[in-house]
């Protein structure tokens, strides 16, 4: 196995064979998917070292640059040390961004080199655009990184696809179909491209395993005024799958035609979203075409659950907080005896989650992170690289599930002994903030950047911030991060709060190397009392598990605040002490118990 160092030595070589000035390896894959991707397309990561989900490697003459956002900074401190990689924090004073460094770095009448499969479309055409002025050009066919990994890249996935029935969707393919061709029919499209990996799934009913806690399956879609066409390897089709596509009239072909479908377009009012195009494909299409450049109206209908999806993912968090429960209250008692570590906890979580009817896999990597190691965003434990756990501090554990009745997404951080003054406080302040946003009612028309400051005010009371979003949004059997909902502050955040949108709900403190603090919940959207000011919405939790008492100063909490998490509680311990054991119900009913000051 080749080093860091090396890979990079192999990249500038060809870079100087082919002629090329910089050269650019994005986190994505062909669909642009910009955090779970099979292990085909993780370049950024061969290249770099740095494992993180988010980023992208950037290759000069004299200089090689790995920019990610702010959950991965510690992350990739260590693993980038002792490369002759420079970290570039993003959004970070005095650091550009990656896309500008590009244009500013392509010297003039230079050449600035990518794989236009993992580009998208829309930064292609920024690229080009600043460019232009420098007489510099671009070539989009250099797939530098697969050739320096040559025979060890991994192969694209072959998992088989397999159809979620409507009693876990709600609706049949047919009926979304009919929803998509009225979309487009609003837009006056003729032809919709489907490339986000998600669409197609959710859509047709269909999912795969193609990528480990996304079941999803590498695949297009196109839907004309008449046909639905489906772009995917065949030998992921079994005979089940193939009746069930022949009965929707939904017409099969080969993963790679869709480029070739593509170049036969002529004169058609095509709907394709940009910045999920790869420019690869978006070069196939003629200048006759008029291009309505929007997310699909898929993103907005998934993003919306239907009663029936709301139903079955209120079992799946039943499933799941039982899962909880039985693993803190192992925890409780395991701390301090024998061999505890990060790896031993998280694996048995995966155990007792495994336990659950209709269970499929994690729906993401289980964060098990103990004291400083929380500090680490999206820390992962392994074999190789794992901390003991001792009996005292905190162990922050992110984790969730993916059944076929839905998916769930939750943090608890966990005493595992004795905590210090300062852990209570920080704790307490992270929970006030994340009780405050779950409190909230507001009307609609409420963006998530509206409401992002709630869990943000008793932190940055105490000049106290987390680099990341408040809350993501939750598929539904899909991605455990969906958009376009989000709680954040700024642009990202810019999305109004639909009724039927699932949140999380997940601020936090993090000390890099001293300790990580987040609580995180699932939040439902839904329609309050409606009067002379409008439509009111609140949240409704959809997570039952309880919070840290040992962590909790009740002396920090308003009244407000101790009524909802008492009520809270009371509902977890109402909710999952049926599905529970002598001893673990008995655990429950102490650690809910109603709080006082």
């Amino acid at each position: 196995m080749t080093t860091v160092n090396e890979r990079i030595k192999q990249v500038r070589k060809r870079m100087k064979e082919k002629g090329i000035d910089i050269y650019y390896v994005p986190n994505e894959d062909d669909h642009l998917s910009d955090e779970y991707t099979a292990a085909y397309f993780q370049c950024k990561s061969f290249l770099s070292g740095f494992t993180g989900e988010s980023g992208c490697v950037i290759i000069t003459k004299s200089f090689a640059g790995l920019w990610t956002d702010g959950r991965y900074f510690t992350q990739a401190e260590k693993e980038l040390e002792g490369t002759c990689i420079t970290l570039m924090r993003l959004r970070q004073e005095g650091v550009p961004d990656p896309i500008d460094f590009l244009i500013q770095k392509t010297p003039k009448n230079g050449v600035l080199g990518f794989d236009g499969r993992v580009v998208s479309a829309d930064t292609a055409r920024k690229l080009a655009d600043g460019l232009k002025a420098k007489g510099a050009k671009i070539r989009m066919n250099e797939d530098f990184a697969g050739e320096v990994w040559g025979k060890e890249r991994p192969h694209m996935p072959d998992d088989k696809l397999y159809v979620l029935p409507a009693k876990y969707t709600g609706e049949e393919a047919s009926e979304r179909i009919r929803r998509v061709r009225e979309a487009m029919k609003e837009k006056n499209a003729d032809t919709l491209i489907l490339t986000r990996l998600e669409d197609p799934c959710w859509m047709l009913n269909i999912r795969g395993n193609d990528i480990p806690s996304f079941p999803a399956a590498y695949a297009f879609a196109m839907v004309t005024k008449t046909k639905v066409f489906y772009y995917i390897d065949y030998e992921k089709i079994s005979r089940e799958v193939k009746d069930y596509f022949t009965a929707n009239a939904i017409s099969v072909r080969p993963y790679a035609m869709l480029a070739k479908d593509l170049e036969t377009l002529r004169d058609r009012v095509i709907w394709a979203e940009l910045s999920k195009l790869n420019a690869a494909l978006y070069a196939r299409l003629d200048r006759s075409n008029t291009i309505v450049n929007e997310p699909s109206p898929i993103l907005k209908m998934r993003a919306v659950k239907n009663r029936v999806e709301i139903r079955n993912n209120l079992n799946a968090h039943i499933k799941d907080g039982v899962a909880m429960v039985r693993f803190i209250s192992w925890l409780k008692e395991t701390a301090g005896k024998g061999e505890l570590t990060e790896v031993s906890a998280q694996d048995y979580l995966y155990q007792l989650r495994e336990q659950g009817k209709d269970y499929i896999e994690p729906s993401f990597p289980t964060i098990c992170a103990y004291q400083g190691n929380a500090a680490m965003m999206h820390y992962n434990a392994t074999d190789e690289s794992h901390a003991a756990i001792k009996p005292k501090g905190f162990l922050l554990v992110d984790s969730g599930g993916t059944y076929k009745d839905g998916t769930t997404d939750i943090t608890r951080t966990i005493a595992v002994g004795k905590l210090t003054a300062e852990e209570k406080r920080l704790y307490t302040k992270v929970l006030k903030g994340h009780l405050d946003l779950a409190m909230a009612r507001f009307l609609y028309g409420t963006c998530g950047n509206n409401l992002d400051i709630l869990a943000r005010r008793p932190l940055w009371n105490e000049s106290i911030d987390y680099q990341c979003g408040t809350g993501h949004g939750v598929g539904y059997v899909l991605s455990v991060h969906e958009g376009p909902q989000s709680i954040a502050w700024g642009k990202r955040g810019a999305e109004v709060l639909e009724a039927g949108m699932i949140v999380t709900d997940e601020p936090g403190v993090y000390l890099p190397h001293k300790l990580g603090i987040r609580i995180e919940n699932e939040l439902l959207v839904v329609n309050a009392d409606k009067n002379f000011y409008g439509q009111w919405m609140e949240f409704q939790n959809l997570t039952f598990c309880p919070y840290e008492p040992e962590a909790i100063d009740v002396s920090l909490l308003d009244d407000a605040e101790l009524e909802f998490l008492n009520a809270y509680h009371k509902t977890v311990y109402e909710t999952l002490s049926p599905y529970l054991d002598r001893k673990e119900k008995a655990w429950l009913k102490q650690v809910t118990r109603g709080l006082k000051r």
